[in-house]
């Protein structure tokens, strides 16, 4: 009879009480499952030592006894202490504090012996431990039967190093601990199943070997190469998944949309005003080169605020037009959608207005379809698009659940929606066809690792050159709460900017109002007082620092043609100072604004920072943006905003974004909430291994595009990378 492998319930070996347990807390079913459920950290312990001889400032284990616990009041602030005194068979005593955790003394019961670790403190002249963590032995004494597997106990608790799982209240490490050892006890792993030449080349342990050592260390350097091995099989099935997603994606057919002469694109170069950059023009060379070939292009084209990526897209668009063709522009808010339309209109001039009096007969139109549209715009919008007259259309991303039916889809751009996935690519090959040529557009500089993990199977394009004439973007923190006169030398400036002139944004991380905010800072207000409103701070403004100001208010639950009406006002200067919330965000482009005033940066996060910068400074005049904070002077928020004013590099920003937060914010958690293996990489640490896996990844597959060489590594590969995992790294 065969015993039990990765795919065995846990009730076949941990019984069925603590298998349910496992279940409803923490999602695991299966022997694999909890084998990939791998220590948080892990503790060197010293040796079981008696309580006489504790020293302040070392890491303990003591085994002792509950002599008394005590729960009571904490005098200058709300909450409870819990004393407990615990003594050992050789006359020592010590004192187990716990804050705040008074259900505690139902288990900590006189008379009960246990294991306790912690660090030793002094308060008062008296010898502590703070929070320590334990587990209970029994109701037994030393002699017990209890006591007689002492040593075990110790030896599992006290060892060189413990393993600590992330757990609850209902199954703290303890518990997994036992579980663990129960299944590293009667399971087998036999069975690795990354080729043995990739193993070689890398220099990997086993798998059988890492699992148990990840779990049950004998020491820091099996550790190390436990968890080597095992994050080289996430860096690796991340890859091949990618990889095999680009090659299916080339070999797929597409409708080559080549350049033609005297089309479009070359009569709208010819009246360009001013002359693109290098960058522009290599990055242009590279979509027309994509756009010509017989297999759908997807790529990612990503550069820093102001780089123009917009135009190069607009340029895109026009090649496949000139082929035939209709090229979609999406963006991620109706106000953008509606500030591209009317810039494409701009720039186009007469050959976006075909068949109008003053419209080029060889031009083409450009449609704009959103949400919020009035019936018969709607009507017209669709059918212009329908019968082919309007070659450019720009949008939300309603228009692809919308009644629209596309002449010849050719190109979709993507602006500022990396979350472009399987269910908005389906809606478009069901309006299309064949698969059309997709771009995916962003400002916010993509660190290589994240380049190669995350869009790993669109090519990626880079545009660093800013246009001619774009002057640096000053930086400063406003420390609101150190020093008020700061805040209000800063309303004097946006006043004297506007005496100049020039328009400037007051940006605000909440709407405001009863309603729930639908555009809000990305970062918790970590029990703060609520963030400053737009709806709130308006009015204050007007009758306070900015009285006589011309104000303007915009934000994400205003009616579309409010926030049309705004921004235009906005635009052509009738609006002084623009009140808003990160609706702005992206896109937004009005030269004559040089001033923004960010309040509560510290509720905002690094990339968006930039991106909201990147509104200032976009004529020829010197942008200035202010980060309005009460963070305190070396608190983490204090040092990431004091990191967005030091810089205006999107790349080095981008280093410093990925540093500061958690992995799975990075890798994306799945969908559905379910648990990811994904555990053991690190962005920042195995950056050169997520390029080794990547060129294995690419050798084997060239050999086998479909793994059928490799059974066992594709199902290997499935575990580790589930269904929604890979939706979420399908982008298009």
């Amino acid at each position: 009879m065969t015993g039990p492998g990765p795919d065995t319930p846990l009730s076949k070996v941990v019984g069925d009480k603590t298998a349910k347990a496992l279940a409803a807390h923490l999602d695991l079913h299966t022997v694999r499952d909890l084998l990939y459920h791998f220590p948080r950290r892990y503790d060197q312990r010293g040796e079981h030592t008696p309580i006489r001889s504790l020293v302040i400032g070392e890491e303990v284990t003591i085994l002792g006894q509950i002599r008394s616990t005590n729960n009571r009041r904490m005098r200058e602030r709300r909450g409870s202490i819990l004393d407990v005194v615990v003594g050992d068979d050789q006359g020592g005593r010590i004192k187990l504090t716990f804050f705040n955790q008074a259900w505690r003394e139902r288990d900590l019961k006189p008379g009960r012996w246990g294991l306790f670790a912690g660090k030793v403190t002094e308060f008062r002249g008296e010898r502590q431990l703070a929070h320590p963590e334990f587990v209970l032995l029994g109701d037994g004494g030393p002699d017990s039967e209890e006591a007689a597997l002492a040593d075990e106990a110790v030896e599992d608790f006290a060892g060189a190093l413990i393993p600590i799982y992330p757990g609850t209240k209902a199954l703290p490490t303890w518990v997994i601990g036992q579980c663990m050892k129960i299944v590293l006890n009667t399971v087998t792993l036999v069975e690795d199943p990354m080729p043995s030449e990739v193993r070689a080349a890398q220099g990997l342990v086993d798998l059988p070997t890492a699992l148990r050592d990840v779990h049950r260390p004998r020491s820091w350097e099996d550790l190390t190469l436990a968890r080597r091995r095992l994050a080289w099989d996430e860096a690796f099935a991340v890859q091949l998944t990618l990889v095999q997603r680009r090659v299916r994606a080339q070999q797929s057919p597409a409708t080559p949309r080549p350049p033609r002469t005297g089309g479009l694109l070359e009569r709208f170069d010819a009246h360009l005003p001013f002359t693109l950059t290098e960058g522009q023009q290599e990055v242009g060379e590279r979509l027309a080169e994509d756009l010509a070939g017989a297999h759908p292009m997807h790529r990612l084209l990503q550069g820093e605020v102001g780089a123009g990526k917009t135009m190069v897209a607009l340029r895109a668009m026009l090649q496949v037009v000139d082929a035939g063709g209709q090229a979609v522009l999406l963006a991620p808010t109706e106000v953008l959608a509606q500030q591209h339309h009317r810039s494409m209109l701009k720039l186009l001039g007469s050959l976006g207005r075909a068949g109008e009096l003053d419209g080029d007969p060889d031009g083409t139109r450009v449609a704009l379809v959103t949400g919020s549209l009035p019936a018969a715009a709607r009507r017209s919008a669709l059918a212009e698009i329908a019968d082919g007259r309007a070659g450019l259309v720009v949008g939300t991303h309603a228009l692809l659940y919308d009644n629209l039916k596309v002449h010849d889809l050719g190109l979709v751009v993507v602006d500022e929606q990396h979350r472009f996935g399987v269910e908005q690519r389906d809606a478009l090959r069901a309006k299309s066809g064949k698969p059309p040529h997709v771009l995916v557009m962003t400002a916010t500089p993509i660190p290589r690792t994240v380049a190669m993990t995350v869009f790993g199977d669109l090519d990626v394009s880079t545009l660093a050159q800013l246009p001619g004439g774009r002057l640096p973007i000053a930086s400063h923190v406003v420390p609101a709460a150190e020093k008020p006169a700061y805040l209000e030398r800063a309303w004097r400036r946006l006043v004297e900017e506007v005496g100049k002139g020039h328009q400037g944004y007051i940006v605000c991380p909440r709407i405001g109002g009863d309603a729930a905010d639908e555009d809000t800072a990305s970062t918790e207000d970590e029990g703060k007082r609520p963030p400053i409103a737009v709806t709130e701070v308006a009015p204050l403004l007007a009758a306070g620092p900015l009285a006589g100001l011309r104000l303007g208010v915009l934000h994400g639950r205003l009616p579309s043609d409010e926030k049309d009406a705004v921004m235009r006002a906005f635009a052509a200067a009738e609006i002084d100072v623009l009140i808003a919330t990160t609706v702005i965000e992206v896109g937004v482009d009005v030269p004559n604004a040089t001033m923004m005033m960010i309040l509560d940066a510290d509720r905002f996060g690094v990339s968006q920072l930039h991106q909201l910068r990147g509104r200032v400074g976009r004529g020829s005049a010197p942008g200035l943006c202010l980060l309005v904070t009460e963070a305190l002077d070396g608190t983490p928020s204090r040092e990431r905003l004091d990191a967005v004013a030091s810089t205006t590099d999107g790349f080095r920003l981008a280093e410093i974004d990925l540093e500061q937060r958690r992995e799975g914010d990075v890798l994306g958690a799945a969908q559905s909430g379910r648990r990811s293996h994904l555990k053991q990489l690190s962005l920042l640490r195995d950056a050169d291994m997520i390029a080794d896996a990547r060129a294995a990844a690419e050798k084997m597959l060239a050999g086998d595009p479909e793994l059928t060489e490799h059974p066992q590594l594709a199902a290997a590969i499935a575990a580790l990378v589930t269904d929604e995992r890979a939706e979420y790294l399908d982008k298009g």
